[in-house]
C-alpha cells in the first residue's frame, strides 16, 4: 500500500514541477499540503528520502521536514530533532551527487534545526552547537563532500544572521549572538585556511567542482565578514557609512597581514567569475570599526590596504567586468569613509595610488562597454569623495576633466546606455561636477565654451543640411543637453566668497551660449522639438536664479555686463523677461513633465507688474494644449493644471492686495466654466463628456488658485467667489458621478483644500456664519460621497484603491481638516439640532467599518488621512467615540494597535496620540466614580464596560509599546512615553507581572540590575496623569532605556517578546 502511496507522492511532485497545465498543477499542489498536514507526515518524509526515486521527491521530503521544525505550535520533541539532524548528515555524507536543489534543501533544514535549537541541552550538552565537528567528515573527504561541508557552514552562518517573522527577533538575537561568541571565528578561520590551502595548490578552475569548491569558500568568509554583529540591521542604502562591528577576540586575524594579503593575492590568482566574491570580502574588511586597532595598527593595516588598491589599479585587467567594476568602486568609497584623509595622505604610495586612480576613471568610461559606461556616476562620486580641491587640482589637472566631459558628451552613440535616461542619476552626476567643474574654473570654462561652440555649429549644419538625418540630430542634441546640464551645475557651484570678477565674466560667456541655443531650439518647436533639452533649459533657469537672481547679487556683476553686450540683456528683470517668454512658449508646445518643471521658476520668482499681467493674461489663453481645451485628452492628463495655477496664484498674489476688481478679472474665464457647467448641469440631456471635462479642469484649477491663497484676504476673495454661487455645482457633480474616481476625487481634493485653514486663512467674522455654513457643505459632500460609494458593493482588489479607498482618503482628510481648522463652533449643531456633525461622523464609521484592517496600513495615504483623522476624534470628540457600539470600538483599538508598529513614523506617532487621549479619558472616568461623583453619562458607563469586558485589548497595547521601547529601533520615544504611563496606571497588576516576566528572563547575575531599572522607572511617579507627572515619566523612561539597552548588550541572554505579547 505504501509503495502505491510513494509512486502517487511522486507522480504529485512531478506534476507540480513540470505540467504547463494549471488545473493539474493546482489539483497536484492541493494533494501535497494535505500530505504536510497529515499526522504521519514525519514517518513519510524519511521514507520518501530512503526510497523515492525522483528529485522531486526528495525535495518534497526536506521541505516538509524543515516546515515542522519550524513550527511554534506543537513542536517536535528534542530527541526527534537530534535524529533528523544526525539522519541529515548522514544522508548528506552517502549521496554527495544528489541534484542541486535537493542538497540545499536538507542544508536548509540541517541549518534551520541548528538555530532553532541552539539552546537545547540534553545532559547538560548543547547538542546542535558542535556545527565544526559536524562537517570534518565532509572535509576530510571527496572534493564533492568538501562542498558540502562549506556550504552547510556557509547556509548555517547566513541563517543565524537572518531574522524571520515567525520566532521573536529577542530570541534571534539570543541565538545570533552567541553563534557568534562561540563558533563565528572558528569558522572565519576555518575558511581562511582552506583558502590558503586551495590558493597554495595549483588548482584546475576549469573544473566544475574545483571552481565550486572556491567558490563556496569565499561565500563563507563574505557571511563571516557580513554578519551582523551587534544587531543593527545595516541599512544597505547608506552603503558609504557602513562599519563592520568587528569583535575584540578577532584582533589577531586582522593584526595578521596575511589575511589581507590572502584575499588580495586570490583576486589576482582566480577567473574574473569569482573575483567579485573577494572583492566583496574586501570592502568589508576595509570597513572594520577603528577601535579594533591602536594608532600604529591602524596605520600599517592602512598601508596594506591601500598597497593591494595599488597591485589592483596596477594589473587593471578584471575591472571592466560591471561586477568587479562596481565592487572596486565600492572598496574605494569604503576606505574614504572609513579613514581619514590625514590618515590616507600618510600612506607611503598615496600620490601613485590617487594617479592611478585618476586614470582609471577616465580609461574605465573610455571603454564604452555596456553598463560601465552607466556607472560614470559612481567614479565622479569617488573624485568629490577621495580629493579635497587642492589633491584633486594636483593629482587630477584639467586635462583629465577635459577627457570625462568629452566622454559624456559622446555617450550618445547608437549601443550604449543613456545616462539622462534616469533623472535621478542625472542629478547625482550634476551635484557632484558642480564641486569639481569649479577647480581650476577657468580651464574649466575655456573647454565647456570649445565643446560647446563645435556642438553648437555641427547643431546648426545639420539643421540646414537637407541630407541629415533624425537620428544624427537627436545624437547632437543629446550633446546639447549635456552641456546645458553641466554649464547649469558648475554656475550653480559658484561660492560668492571664493569668486572673483573674471569668473563672473565666464559665467557670461556660458550664459550667452546657453540663451543664444535657446532662441534657436524655440524657432523650430512648432516643427520638432527635444523634451530632455528643454528639461536642461529649466534646469540651467534654476541653477542661474539662485546664483545671480536676488538682492545679494551685485547689480553691477561682469555676467550682466557680457550679457549686454551679446544679447542686449542689462539686469535681471530683462533676464526674468526672457525666463517668463521661454516658460510660456514650453507651455504652448510641452506637456507634463515641462510644466511641473516650469513651477520651480515661477513659485520663486517674484517679478514686475508688468511682466505678471501679460503672464495672466497669456497663461489663460486657449494656446495651451494641457489645459484640457482638446476634447480628445483624457481627464487625467489635467493634472498639470493644478501645479500650473498654483503658480499663476502664488505671481498674483505679489500684487493683488485687496483689490477685488484685479481678483474679478483673474476669474472671469473660470467664472464663464462654472456658469458653462451649471447651464449643462440644468438641462436632462447634455454632453457628459464635456460636461466632466469642463468640470474636472476647472476644479484642478481651483484647487491650485486655492493652494497659493494662504493669506485671508485673498483666501476671503475666493471663498466669497465660489460660496454659496458655485457649491450647488460640485454636490452635484458628487451625485451624478460618485462612481467615476477621474471626476470625483479632483471635486473631492477641491473641498479638502477649502476647509484646510491653513496660515490661518480661514478667520471669519464673529458675526459671521460662514463656519457652519462651510462645514455643512463638507457634511454634505462627504455624506454624500461616502453612501453612494458603499453601494457599488464588492471592489476588484487591484482596483479598490482607485474606485473606493482613494476618495475614502480624501474624505478622511477633509474630515480631519474642518474638524482641526478651529473655525467652528461644533457644539452649536446639536445644541440647535443640526445634524450635520452626526452625519459627518455616522458616515466616517460606516466607510471605516467597509475597510479591512489590512488595507488600512497597505495604503499609506489611506493610513495618514485615518490615522490623523483619528487623533483629532479622540481629542476634541471622545464622547463619540465613548458612544460607538462595541464592535466599532474594538475595531477602532485594533487598528490603533496594528498601527503601533507600523514602519511610517507618522502613523505611529498619530496612533501613540490617539491612544494617550483614550487612556486618559479612561482614566479621568475612573477616577470620577471612585470619587462618587454625580452619576456619568450613559456613554461613559458604556464605554468603561466595553474596556472591562476586554482588558486584554489595552493590556495588549501595553506589551506592545513596551516591547518597542525596549528592544526595538524606537524612532519615537517621546510619542511612545506619553500613552505608557496611563497603561501602566490603568493595568498595574498586569505591569507588574511583565515585568517580573523580564526580569526573571535575565541571567541571575542581571535580575538585580534589571529589576532596579523598573524601580527607577517608576521613582517619583504619582498615580495621576498632570502634565508635570508625564514629563517626569517621560524624562525616567529615557534613562530606563538607556540601561536595559546596555544591559541587554552584555547579555546573552533574551526576552522572549512572545511572552510579553501574550
Amino acid at each position: 500500500n505504501f509503495s502505491h502511496g510513494l509512486a502517487q507522492l511522486e507522480i504529485l511532485c512531478k506534476q507540480l514541477y513540470e505540467t504547463t497545465d494549471t488545473a493539474v498543477r493546482h489539483q497536484a499542489e492541493k494533494a501535497l499540503v494535505e500530505f504536510t498536514n497529515s499526522p504521519d507526515c514525519l514517518s513519510k518524509c524519511q521514507l520518501l528520502l530512503e526510497r523515492g526515486s525522483s528529485s522531486y521527491s526528495q525535495l518534497l521530503a526536506a521541505t516538509c521536514l524543515s516546515k515542522l521544525v519550524s513550527r511554534t505550535s506543537n513542536p517536535l520533541p528534542l530527541e526527534q530533532r537530534i535524529d533528523i539532524r544526525n539522519y541529515v548528515l548522514n544522508y548528506l555524507a552517502t549521496r554527495p551527487k544528489l541534484a542541486a536543489f535537493v542538497t540545499q534543501a536538507l542544508i536548509q533544514l540541517y541549518a534551520r534545526i541548528t538555530k532553532l535549537g541552539w539552546f537545547d541541552c540534553q545532559k547538560d550538552d548543547y547538542v546542535f552547537r558542535n556545527v565544526i565537528a559536524d562537517v570534518t567528515r565532509f572535509l576530510q573527504d571527496s572534493v564533492e563532500h568538501c562542498i558540502i561541508g562549506v556550504t552547510i557552514l556557509s547556509q548555517l552562518t547566513n541563517e543565524i544572521n537572518q531574522a524571520d517573522t515567525t520566532h521573536p527577533l529577542t530570541k534571534h538575537r539570543k541565538i545570533a549572538s552567541s553563534f557568534r561568541d562561540s563558533s563565528l571565528f572558528d569558522i572565519f578561520t576555518l575558511s581562511c585556511n582552506l583558502l590558503k590551502q586551495a590558493s597554495g595548490k595549483n588548482l584546475n578552475l576549469n573544473d566544475e567542482s574545483q571552481h565550486g569548491l572556491l567558490m563556496q569558500l569565499l561565500k563563507l568568509s563574505y557571511n563571516c565578514l557580513n554578519y551582523d554583529f551587534i544587531g543593527t540591521s545595516t541599512d544597505e542604502s547608506s552603503d558609504d557609512l557602513c562599519t563592520v562591528q568587528i569583535p575584540t577576540s578577532w584582533r589577531s586575524a586582522f593584526l595578521d597581514s596575511s589575511t589581507l594579503q590572502l584575499f588580495f593575492n586570490l583576486y589576482h590568482s582566480i577567473p574574473p567569475s569569482l573575483s567579485p566574491l573577494v572583492l566583496s570580502c574586501l570592502v568589508q574588511i576595509a570597513s572594520v570599526r577603528r577601535s579594533l586597532f591602536n594608532n600604529a595598527e591602524r596605520a600599517k593595516f592602512l598601508s596594506h590596504l591601500v598597497d593591494g588598491v595599488k597591485r589592483i589599479l596596477a594589473n587593471p585587467q578584471c575591472l571592466p567586468d560591471p561586477n568587479n567594476y562596481h565592487e572596486f568602486c565600492r572598496l574605494l568609497a569604503r576606505l574614504k569613509s572609513n579613514y581619514q584623509l590625514g590618515e590616507l595622505v600618510k600612506v607611503e604610495n598615496y600620490p601613485e595610488v590617487i594617479r592611478l586612480i585618476a586614470n582609471f576613471t577616465v580609461t574605465s568610461l573610455q571603454v564604452g562597454v555596456p553598463g560601465v559606461t552607466l556607472l560614470f556616476p559612481t567614479s565622479v562620486y569617488l573624485f568629490t569623495k577621495m580629493f579635497n580641491q587642492t589633491d584633486f587640482m594636483e593629482m587630477f589637472p584639467t586635462h583629465k576633466l577635459t577627457e570625462l566631459c568629452v566622454h559624456v558628451c559622446r555617450l550618445h552613440r547608437d549601443g550604449l546606455e543613456d545616462p539622462l535616461d534616469d533623472a535621478g542619476l542625472v542629478q547625482q552626476q550634476l551635484d557632484q561636477l558642480s564641486t569639481i567643474g569649479r577647480c581650476e574654473y577657468e580651464k574649466t570654462c575655456a573647454l565647456l565654451v570649445q565643446l560647446f561652440d563645435q556642438a553648437a555649429q555641427t547643431y546648426q549644419e545639420l539643421l540646414q543640411s537637407t541630407n541629415s538625418s533624425a537620428a544624427d540630430i537627436t545624437v547632437q542634441e543629446g550633446r546639447l543637453t549635456w552641456l546645458v546640464y553641466i554649464i547649469g551645475a558648475v554656475i550653480g557651484g559658484r561660492v560668492s566668497f571664493a569668486s572673483t570678477d573674471e569668473q563672473d565674466a565666464m559665467d557670461g560667456e556660458l550664459v550667452c551660449r546657453v540663451l543664444q541655443l535657446m532662441n534657436l531650439t524655440d524657432s523650430r518647436l512648432a516643427q520638432a522639438g527635444n523634451e530632455r533639452l528643454e528639461l536642461a533649459m529649466l534646469s540651467f533657469f534654476e541653477q542661474f536664479r539662485k546664483i545671480y537672481i536676488g538682492d545679494q547679487v551685485q547689480k553691477s556683476s561682469k555676467l550682466y555686463r557680457r550679457l549686454s553686450e551679446v544679447l542686449g540683456l542689462n539686469d535681471e528683470t530683462m533676464v526674468l523677461s526672457v525666463f517668463i517668454g521661454k516658460i510660456i512658449t514650453n507651455l504652448k508646445y510641452w506637456g507634463h513633465c515641462i510644466i511641473i518643471n516650469l513651477v520651480h521658476v515661477l513659485n520663486v520668482t517674484l517679478i514686475r507688474r508688468r511682466s505678471l499681467t501679460s503672464c495672466v493674461c497669456l497663461c489663460q489663453s486657449e494656446h495651451f494644449s494641457f489645459l484640457g481645451v482638446n476634447n480628445q485628452s483624457n481627464l487625467s492628463d489635467m493634472r498639470c493644471r493644478t501645479t500650473f495655477y498654483t503658480a499663476l496664484g502664488r505671481l498674483l498674489m505679489v500684487d493683488l492686495g485687496e483689490d477685488e476688481d484685479q481678483f474679478e478679472q483673474f476669474m472671469l474665464p473660470l467664472t464663464a466654466a462654472f456658469e458653462a457647467v451649471a447651464q449643462m448641469l440644468s438641462t436632462n440631456t447634455f454632453n457628459e463628456q464635456e460636461a466632466k471635462r469642463t468640470l474636472v479642469g476647472l476644479v484642478r484649477d481651483l484647487r491650485g488658485i486655492a493652494f497659493a491663497f494662504n493669506a485671508k484676504t485673498s483666501f476671503m476673495m475666493l471663498f466669497d467667489w465660489i460660496y454659496p454661487a458655485y457649491m450647488p455645482i460640485l454636490q452635484r457633480a458628487i451625485e451624478l458621478w460618485y462612481h467615476d474616481p477621474a471626476c470625483t476625487t479632483p471635486v473631492l481634493k477641491l473641498m479638502a483644500e477649502l476647509v484646510h485653514n491653513r496660515s490661518q486663512r480661514l478667520q471669519f467674522d464673529v458675526s459671521s456664519p460662514n463656519g457652519i455654513l462651510l462645514f455643512r457643505e463638507t457634511s454634505k459632500m462627504i455624506t454624500t460621497y461616502g453612501n453612494r460609494i458603499l453601494t457599488l458593493g464588492e471592489v476588484p482588489k487591484d482596483q479598490v484603491y482607485g474606485v473606493k479607498l482613494k476618495g475614502v482618503s480624501v474624505c478622511f482628510a477633509m474630515l480631519k481638516a474642518v474638524l482641526s481648522g478651529n473655525y467652528v463652533n461644533f457644539g452649536v449643531f446639536r445644541l440647535y439640532g443640526d445634524d450635520a456633525l452626526d452625519n459627518a461622523l455616522q458616515t466616517f464609521i460606516k466607510l471605516l467599518l467597509s475597510i479591512p484592517h489590512s488595507d488600512l496600513l497597505d495604503y499609506p495615504k489611506l493610513s495618514q488621512s485615518f490615522y490623523s483623522l483619528l487623533e483629532v476624534l479622540t481629542q476634541d470628540h471622545m464622547n463619540f467615540i465613548a458612544s460607538l457600539e462595541p464592535h466599532v470600538v474594538m475595531y477602532i483599538l485594533s487598528s490603533i494597535s496594528e498601527g503601533l508598529t507600523a514602519l511610517d513614523t507618522m502613523v505611529c506617532t498619530g496612533c501613540c496620540s490617539s491612544l494617550d487621549h483614550i487612556v486618559t479619558y479612561l482614566f479621568k472616568q475612573l477616577s470620577r466614580s471612585t470619587k462618587k461623583r454625580p452619576t456619568p453619562m450613559a456613554t461613559d458607563d458604556r464605554f468603561l464596560h466595553i474596556m472591562q469586558q476586554h482588558p486584554e485589548m489595552i493590556q495588549q497595547m501595553l506589551s506592545t509599546v513596551l516591547n518597542i521601547i525596549i528592544f526595538e529601533d524606537c524612532r519615537n520615544q517621546w510619542s511612545m512615553s506619553r500613552p505608557l504611563l496611563g497603561l501602566i496606571l490603568l493595568n498595574e497588576k498586569y505591569f507588574a507581572d511583565l515585568r517580573n516576566s523580564i526580569v526573571n528572563s535575565q541571567p541571575p547575575e542581571k535580575q538585580q540590575a534589571m529589576h532596579l531599572c523598573f524601580e527607577n522607572l517608576m521613582e517619583g511617579i504619582e498615580r495621576n496623569l498632570l502634565t508635570k507627572n508625564r514629563d517626569r515619566f517621560t524624562q525616567n523612561l529615557s534613562v530606563f532605556r538607556r540601561e536595559v539597552n546596555d544591559s541587554m548588550k552584555n547579555s546573552t541572554y533574551g526576552v522572549n517578546s512572545n511572552d510579553m505579547m501574550s
